[in-house]
């Protein structure tokens, strides 16, 4: 199941169209994100995981499939990924039960997808 890709290659053409129309806006938003995941006291995996779980909570299906991708690709185990979105059940109650499977799923799509053994010879 490629849930997570799908909902990235989904927004890739809408978000470069607005994109092209508000691109000060769009680098505003750069700024932004480069100075919430900038080097400081967590690390980025701890970061993708929290924006993961936010992203739960706030029902927003491209944010959950951004920050799993970024999670997976900064080191974050499966078990590290179902605990974080574990309290969102906790702060979101039954809406997150339905993102929360959403955001584990993506997440363990691209984890496998970068951690991938090559197979043996």
């Amino acid at each position: 199941m490629h849930y997570g890709q799908n909902v990235l290659d989904d927004l890739r053409p809408q978000t470069r169209d607005l994109r092209k129309m508000i691109p000060d806006v769009y680098k505003g938003f750069a700024a932004l994100h480069g100075a919430a995941f900038a080097d400081g006291v967590l690390d980025p995996k701890i970061k993708e995981l929290i924006a993961l779980a936010i992203a739960v909570n706030t029902q927003c299906d491209g944010c959950i499939a951004s920050h799993a991708r970024a999670a997976a690709k900064h080191g974050a185990s499966c078990e590290e990924a179902a605990e974080a979105i574990g309290v969102t059940l906790l702060m979101g109650g039954g809406p997150a039960s339905i993102y929360a499977p959403r955001a584990y799923a993506a997440f363990c799509e691209f984890h496998d997808e970068i951690h991938a053994q090559p197979a043996a010879e």
